[in-house]
């Protein structure tokens, strides 16, 4: 008996949707396997449940996919752990995380793992794209299977120095090392990190090793000066933050070529010199920082007032001098304003078009007159 070719049509779609409804109801699943490691990685922490908002809602009976913090796949594969300000203490070593071999995605920040070294077999989660192990209480040195995570993006290692007093070190392995193979990495966060390298040394590590880095933040890392010009070659750089390194030496002009540049902070680096003007005129910066460098001279330019997208800018206790643009006038979006301790001549702009500047410190200059707010 023939079949008419229109219900093979119907035939055919009712079987299609069938399969995609079955392909549905398996993904939404996750696999045994996956819920057993994470349920042997939730009897194996140490936390506070009556602080914690994700492990202690972990339920052997449900969709481990399902779970607070877990990210799965449509194969019902674990690929993202987000065990954020969890209070987990104790040691990780030997975990059943580390099993998580098709881990993408992992954040242990604000933790409390005390006096433990980074577990050498966070190398083992080699699909890991994002890891974010700031202020999670670890210290001691990085190990080198770190940088057997050649697929990362994100790499946050940073300590909050106001919150934390464990530290962190880059030393054996340097910093060479343990970015060498970081060719896809584009935000490092090693903020409080002891690397102790000298200019040349992490400027060239960085800029050959990690050459698409667009966010570099090394805040109190112990770095010294002078800039290497092999840094000038990370040129999507958007997030620059070195405070507090004792640099001791001038910014170099190069800066000016990082076009993308939105925010650029080096408060408290010991910078001399005259800084150069044409960072001013980096359009697309939103928060300018040099404060506390009291041997750092410069003038603000008229074109400072194209800066329309600046928010925050601080030059306090620093050597500036000159006239303050009338052109400031323009910098509508201002939140921050502090050029305070300075030796700025003439009279105060208008700053009556930033409607939302907040935080106002013109103090301590040679200024004679005051515009209209």
């Amino acid at each position: 008996m023939k079949i008419p070719f229109f219900s093979w049509l119907f035939l055919i779609t009712i079987c299609s949707l069938f399969v995609n409804f079955c392909i549905f109801v398996v993904s939404d699943q996750c696999l045994h396997d996956q819920r057993d490691l994470l349920i042997g990685l939730k009897n194996s922490l140490k936390f506070d449940s009556a602080l914690s908002t994700k492990l202690v809602h972990w339920n052997e009976s449900l969709n481990c996919c399902l779970w607070e913090g877990v990210t799965g796949s449509e194969e019902g594969r674990v690929i993202g752990l987000n065990l954020f300000n969890e209070s987990i203490s104790g040691r990780l070593h030997n975990s059943s995380l580390f099993s998580l071999q098709y881990l993408e995605n992992l954040n242990l920040a604000y933790n409390k793992l005390s006096s433990s070294l980074v577990p050498s077999q966070f190398g083992n989660l080699t699909n890991l794209i994002y890891l974010n192990l700031s202020n999670a209480g670890f210290e001691g040195q990085i190990p080198i299977e770190i940088s057997n995570l050649s697929r990362l993006v994100t790499l946050d290692l940073s300590i909050d120095i106001y919150l934390s007093d464990s530290m962190l070190k880059i030393e054996k392995p340097n910093l060479a090392t343990l970015v060498q193979n970081f060719g896809k990495l584009e935000e490092l966060y090693l903020d409080a990190v002891n690397i102790s390298a000298p200019g040349n040394e992490w400027c060239q590590a960085l800029s050959s090793l990690a050459p698409n880095l667009r966010v570099l933040s090394m805040i109190n890392c112990y770095l010294s000066g002078p800039f290497d010009s092999s840094l000038s070659k990370l040129r999507s750089l958007s997030i620059i933050h070195l405070d507090g390194n004792p640099f001791n030496a001038p910014v170099p002009e190069f800066f000016a070529n990082f076009v993308n540049l939105t925010s650029l902070h080096l408060g408290f680096c010991g910078l001399n010199g005259t800084f150069p003007e044409n960072v001013f005129q980096i359009l697309t910066l939103q928060t300018l920082d040099l404060s506390n460098n009291e041997l750092l001279q410069g003038a603000l330019p008229d074109a400072i007032g194209n800066l329309t997208m600046l928010s925050r800018l601080d030059l306090s206790n620093c050597n500036f001098s000159g006239a303050i643009p009338n052109s400031m006038a323009n910098l509508v979006q201002l939140v921050y304003l502090d050029m305070s301790f300075n030796s700025f001549t003439g009279p105060i702009p208008s700053f009556s078009m930033a409607k939302n500047l907040t935080d106002l410190d013109l103090s301590h200059n040679k200024l004679t007159e005051i515009g209209a707010f």
